[in-house]
């Protein structure tokens, strides 16, 4: 209590004492002014000169790391547009190879028929030739007025049904060759329609490669205005990215949320494989650890698989022929299904494993065992959990898409 009052000239009168102290130290203060303003000030000299070269180091490394990260964002971008680019060539391609390779072909078979087609035309619309110089000795002697001569009415008569046979011959002939240019116009009735049909593909797929053509084109587009360093593109790219980063964060937390639950699915079933009284630590079962590398492996899998698919470019694959790609895409698909059995008939075993443990303590507890419903509405837990454990494997394999 005395050490504190020392100070004080009265201690009975506080604020007297510090007004009185105050006064006294006032003029010894006003004497050391200057030089502790000199002190203050080459203090401050001597903090603002490291201060100021980390400041310049550190807008120097801004300017460095944006630059860095302009050419880093616009390669890129132009890489992704590349891609693009590449893969609407490709499908360019295939259309060609596929579709129009044999267009010379058909059209000369095109060109063929049509003039077919004209020729047979131009048969149907022949008209029927000019009648002989005969039928006008026919007529003189048709205008030959009857004279009651028996001689000359036989002769008219076989003359007017010489002229009826023949007159019914032509038209017969004439009917007939119509007949037979009509079946052969009726027979191209399907070529027109196979040829409606082929055109129809042709002007489908030509469409097709002008959409082609036009998306080619944005792209080249794109590439222009990364190549010229454009702000318009670096901003474009920016949000791109930005987006990107955001719908994969989201990605990983759904890919976390179903690792999690599929580790809370075959941790306990796994139990009954690696030993469920085995502790590699204080609280850290050999099961748990053990669901963990099934998870992980099945995430390894799915991303050799990614891989091999061109989705992503995590390893040095490029050199990779297209038959090795293939064998690594079936191996990793079929090592996922494996282990996506496995998951299945480790649902089953928990479900197994907490019915047995419920009886187990209903047991112990000397309670009355209540018979377990096995109609379908009990199955509905052991399915879901058997869909999961098919499903969770297959939708970790494109974790390492984002």
């Amino acid at each position: 209590m005395l050490s504190q009052f020392t100070w004080m000239l009265w201690p009975e009168n506080p604020a007297l004492s510090a007004i009185v102290l105050f006064l006294i130290a006032l003029p010894f203060l006003y004497g050391a002014r200057r030089p502790l303003q000199g002190m203050v000030r080459a203090l401050a000299r001597a903090t603002a000169n490291p201060l100021r070269l980390a400041a310049r180091w550190l807008a120097g490394g801004a300017r460095d790391l944006r630059s860095r990260n302009r050419q880093v964002l616009l390669s890129q971008g132009r890489e992704e547009v590349m891609k693009v680019v590449e893969r609407e060539f490709e499908r360019v391609i295939a259309v060609v190879q596929r579709d129009l390779q044999g267009y010379p072909a058909l059209q000369r078979k095109l060109m063929d028929e049509l003039t077919r087609i004209e020729e047979d035309y131009q048969k149907c619309g022949e008209v029927p030739p000019p009648p002989p110089e005969w039928t006008k000795a026919v007529s003189a002697i048709a205008k030959i007025k009857p004279s009651g001569d028996g001689l000359i009415e036989r002769i008219l008569a076989d003359i007017s049904q010489s002229i009826d046979e023949i007159y019914d011959k032509v038209v017969a002939e004439y009917r007939r060759s119509y007949n037979e240019r009509h079946k052969i116009l009726k027979g191209f009735q399907p070529f027109w329609r196979s040829l409606n049909q082929t055109l129809t593909k042709v002007d489908r797929n030509i469409t097709g490669l002008q959409d082609s053509a036009a998306k080619i084109d944005a792209q080249m587009e794109k590439v222009r205005e990364i190549n010229a360093n454009v702000d318009q593109a670096e901003h474009a790219l920016s949000a791109s990215a930005s987006i990107q980063f955001a719908v994969a964060g989201l990605v990983m937390l759904i890919a976390i949320g179903g690792a999690f639950v599929n580790f809370k699915l075959i941790s306990l079933p796994m139990s009954a494989m690696v030993g469920g009284g085995d502790y590699i630590t204080g609280n850290l079962q050999a099961s748990e650890v053990a669901a963990l590398v099934i998870i992980l492996f099945e995430t390894l899998m799915g991303l050799f698989l990614m891989e091999a698919l061109r989705f992503t470019h995590l390893f040095p694959l490029s050199n990779v022929d297209e038959k090795m790609r293939r064998h690594m895409v079936w191996i990793s698909f079929t090592i996922l299904l494996v282990l996506a059995g496995v998951e299945v008939a480790l649902a089953v075993m928990r479900d197994q494993i907490v019915a047995m443990d419920l009886a187990l303590k209903q047991a112990l507890g000397n309670a009355a065992i209540t018979p377990l419903d096995i109609g379908w509405v009990a199955k509905i837990p052991t399915a879901g959990q058997m869909i999961l454990g098919f499903t969770l494997p297959f939708a970790l394999a494109f974790v390492a898409i984002p």
